[in-house]
């Protein structure tokens, strides 16, 4: 197929597939992935499909939201991002598209995509109301397949965003978890998510505290459960196999991490935990909010 001139959200012209991409939290073991790819596929055959994540914790809209945030801006202009972690199928929460500068989304509106509202400062959010795109009859329990899809797909095809409903300014956001300050030394934080390895994965970032990721950063203590963590490293095989440290990972947070192991197994915590963060002679938080 030859490649087809397509707009961006930010009306620039591109020279490539269209692509959408899928985060769901439907895993792999049933039909549901490969059957929204079959609806894209159908209504729009030269599509790039591309699995962001199936793996997003069942039902949890923050970890949706942390998923697609982190992987996003990495697309070309003009990638569609179809976002589907949805514990309200059925009931009457809103389809939305959301167009950035660069990409658009499909979603419900839960707050999925409250994360890349944060990021983005120039966004249209739009109720589809426009039914005749979907796929009829609707199931009340599948909205990926019979409206989140084939949106996603006509979007990919070109058809322009106003043509599914009008622009709202009432969509459905939260703020992610942020830190606390304890005292002038200590900030209480939380686990976000627990990822693949094993990590876990804090909403502490360096704007939290800055000292600790100083090159010589000040003497500190991270406390989970019983356990105290006094070293930081800046990668993981600076950790002795099996020891537990910190780290600033990929995703811009603290995480609590071991060389070769699982941090979660070792320290027998998950999503949700307490984290204290006592930083030694200086000043812990850095905005006091």
């Amino acid at each position: 197929m030859p490649e087809k001139i397509l707009v961006s959200a930010a009306g620039k012209s591109l020279a490539h597939r269209p692509i959408v991409t899928l985060t769901t939290d439907f895993g792999l073991n049933d039909h549901f992935v490969g059957t929204i790819k079959g609806v894209i596929l159908d209504i729009v055959p030269g599509v790039e499909i591309v699995d962001i994540c199936h793996s997003v914790q069942a039902f949890d809209v923050l970890d949706g939201a942390l998923t697609i945030a982190q992987a996003y801006s990495y697309f070309p202009n003009g990638t569609v991002h179809l976002v589907v972690v949805d514990p309200g199928v059925g009931t009457a929460r809103r389809p939305i598209i959301v167009t950035s500068e660069r990409h658009h989304f499909v979603a419900p509106d839960n707050g999925v995509l409250s994360l890349v509202y944060a990021r983005e400062e120039r966004l249209h959010v739009r109720h589809v109301t426009a039914e005749h795109y979907y796929l009829q009859p609707v199931s009340n329990t599948f909205h990926g397949r019979d409206i989140f899809a084939p949106i996603g797909a006509y979007l990919a095809k070109g058809v322009d965003a106003e043509k599914f409903g009008e622009e709202i300014t009432d969509f459905v956001r939260f703020n992610a978890p942020k830190p606390k300050p304890v005292d002038g030394n200590t900030i209480r934080a939380v686990i976000l998510k627990v990822d693949r390895f094993g990590n876990l994965v804090t909403n502490v970032t360096p704007q939290d505290v800055p000292a600790l990721f100083q090159p010589q950063p000040p003497p500190f203590k991270i406390l989970i459960g019983k356990r105290e963590i006094t070293e930081l490293h800046t990668n993981y095989a600076q950790g002795v196999p099996g020891s537990i440290f910190g780290i600033l990972g990929s995703m811009g947070y603290l995480e609590i991490a071991a060389n070769r192991g699982s941090a979660a197994q070792l320290l027998g915590t998950g999503k949700g935990t307490e984290v204290s963060l006592v930083i030694e002679g200086a000043a812990a938080a850095s905005n006091g909010k």
